[in-house]
Protein backbone atom coordinates (compact mmCIF):
# COMPACT_ATOMS: atom_id res chain seq x y z
CA UNK A 1 0.00 0.00 0.00
CA UNK A 2 1.45 3.37 -0.98
CA UNK A 3 1.28 6.49 1.15
CA UNK A 4 -1.11 9.10 -0.26
CA UNK A 5 0.72 12.21 -1.44
CA UNK A 6 -1.05 14.48 1.04
CA UNK A 7 0.26 12.48 4.02
CA UNK A 8 3.76 11.85 2.73
CA UNK A 9 6.63 13.03 4.91
CA UNK A 10 7.93 16.44 3.94
CA UNK A 11 11.51 17.55 4.55
CA UNK A 12 12.80 21.04 5.27
CA UNK A 13 15.50 22.65 3.10
CA UNK A 14 17.99 22.13 5.93
CA UNK A 15 17.18 18.42 6.17
CA UNK A 16 17.61 17.95 2.41
CA UNK A 17 20.84 19.96 2.42
CA UNK A 18 22.15 17.84 5.28
CA UNK A 19 21.45 14.62 3.37
CA UNK A 20 23.32 15.86 0.29
CA UNK A 21 25.95 17.76 2.29
CA UNK A 22 25.25 21.00 0.44
CA UNK A 23 24.08 24.47 1.45
CA UNK A 24 20.29 24.95 1.72
CA UNK A 25 20.50 27.60 -1.03
CA UNK A 26 21.75 24.86 -3.37
CA UNK A 27 18.55 22.92 -2.69
CA UNK A 28 16.55 26.01 -3.72
CA UNK A 29 18.57 26.21 -6.94
CA UNK A 30 17.70 22.59 -7.70
CA UNK A 31 14.02 23.57 -7.63
CA UNK A 32 14.69 26.44 -10.05
CA UNK A 33 16.53 24.11 -12.41
CA UNK A 34 13.86 21.38 -12.21
CA UNK A 35 16.08 18.81 -10.51
CA UNK A 36 13.73 18.70 -7.50
CA UNK A 37 10.20 19.89 -6.84
CA UNK A 38 8.91 21.67 -3.76
CA UNK A 39 5.57 22.23 -2.13
CA UNK A 40 4.74 25.39 -0.21
CA UNK A 41 3.39 25.42 3.31
CA UNK A 42 0.59 27.79 4.28
CA UNK A 43 3.31 30.11 5.58
CA UNK A 44 5.09 30.07 2.20
CA UNK A 45 8.02 27.88 3.22
CA UNK A 46 9.37 25.23 0.88
CA UNK A 47 9.15 21.57 1.76
CA UNK A 48 10.34 18.56 -0.21
CA UNK A 49 8.70 15.16 -0.59
CA UNK A 50 10.83 12.54 1.14
CA UNK A 51 10.23 9.97 -1.60
CA UNK A 52 11.51 12.36 -4.27
CA UNK A 53 14.54 13.35 -2.19
CA UNK A 54 15.48 9.72 -1.51
CA UNK A 55 15.05 8.87 -5.20
CA UNK A 56 17.43 11.70 -6.09
CA UNK A 57 19.88 10.44 -3.48
CA UNK A 58 19.64 6.98 -5.03
CA UNK A 59 20.31 8.39 -8.52
CA UNK A 60 23.28 10.31 -7.16
CA UNK A 61 24.78 7.21 -5.58
CA UNK A 62 24.85 8.77 -2.13
CA UNK A 63 24.23 6.31 0.68
CA UNK A 64 22.50 7.30 3.90
CA UNK A 65 21.23 5.41 6.93
CA UNK A 66 17.70 3.97 6.71
CA UNK A 67 16.10 6.82 8.71
CA UNK A 68 18.75 9.54 9.11
CA UNK A 69 16.33 12.30 10.11
CA UNK A 70 15.06 12.07 13.65
CA UNK A 71 12.77 14.87 14.86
Amino acid sequence: MSVPRDTERLLTPAEVANLFRVHPKTVSRWVSSGKLSAVRTLGGHRRYRASEVYALLDESGITVPIDPIVP
